[in-house]
């Protein structure tokens, strides 16, 4: 058999792929070192961070492709960590893949008032669509009444590495941000004004790594605050899906968030009338309450 080559080594690396940054090792620059001796091969990879959560997973994709090739029985792999230069060097080669042109489809979840069911209408529609096979991220807006990781059951700290913030993922794949995320405690308080919050729901937008996501759902606050102006203004919307209940004053409220949406020319998917009736045990349904008053 012939002696294994480093090309054939580096070329089997190709099929390692970092899922956070979209791309194969060897493109990203991570293949740091190769050494062959006999059937015996050793990989260095140079991580952005030696606090990257996925290490453990690249080091076991790493052997096992290093072991597809022929003749090649006995696979380590060491870390080190990218020097400054090389970190700025993969940021400026990632910039135009870390674009909005790899999120397909942005949608918005929005209500007029609160309690109304609008992050479990979140919550439930990001995982149809995970389930159908969509990747699928939900960006928490809620900046200070934050929901969405408690509904998932996932909880931070989010890892920052120098490209941006990485998401949490569900056990099903969808990728989760959200400011609860990034507390010490989930029961601290957020006490910020106005342009704050605006500022932080851009950096979920631009700094975060979201990746290639079918679908990005975006969980608003209730209402028609800064948060939810920046979002419609800012951001490049699909549409919007309102969420109420069939009460007369969420039915009012919910109201002046359609006109919102109207006089900014965002278009309304659809509204999910949630809590219209409760089933009992003998199939009777009652309207508890009261009648719907969504088609109004």
């Amino acid at each position: 058999m012939p002696p294994i080559t480093i090309d054939e080594i580096r070329q089997a690396l190709t099929q390692v792929q970092d899922p956070e940054l979209n791309d194969n090792i060897v493109q990203l620059g991570m293949v740091q070192d190769i050494e062959i001796d006999g059937s015996n091969v050793h990989v260095t990879l140079a991580l952005t961070t030696m606090g990257c959560p996925l290490k453990k997973q690249l080091q076991d994709k790493t052997v096992q492709a290093a072991k597809s090739v022929p003749g090649v029985e006995n696979v380590t792999v060491g870390l080190t960590e990218m020097t400054e230069e090389q970190r700025h060097a993969l940021k400026a080669r990632m910039s135009p893949a870390l674009n909005i042109n790899h999120v397909q489809h942005v949608i918005a979840v929005m209500s007029g008032k609160g309690g109304v069911g609008k992050s479990s209408v979140t919550a439930l529609l990001a995982s149809s669509l995970r389930r159908i096979g969509f990747t699928v991220g939900v960006l928490d807006a809620d900046i200070t009444g934050p929901s969405i990781p408690r509904l998932f059951g996932v909880s931070g700290p989010v890892c920052s590495i120098p490209l941006g913030m990485l998401p949490i993922e569900t056990t099903s794949g969808i990728k989760i941000m959200s400011t609860n995320l990034m507390l010490p405690e989930e029961d601290m308080a957020i006490i910020w004004r106005g342009p704050i919050m605006s500022g932080t729901l851009r950096q979920f937008w631009t700094d975060v790594l979201w990746g290639r996501l079918d679908f990005l759902l975006i969980d608003l606050p209730p209402g028609t605050s800064d948060v939810t102006l920046t979002t419609m203004q800012s951001l490049p919307l699909n549409g919007v899906v309102m969420v109420t209940t069939p009460q007369s004053l969420a039915s009012m409220v919910v109201r002046k968030t359609v006109h919102m949406a109207q006089s900014l020319n965002v278009p309304i998917l659809g509204i999910v009338e949630n809590m219209s009736y409760y089933t009992t045990p003998d199939g009777e349904e009652h309207a508890i309450f009261g009648e719907s008053h969504t088609a109004a």
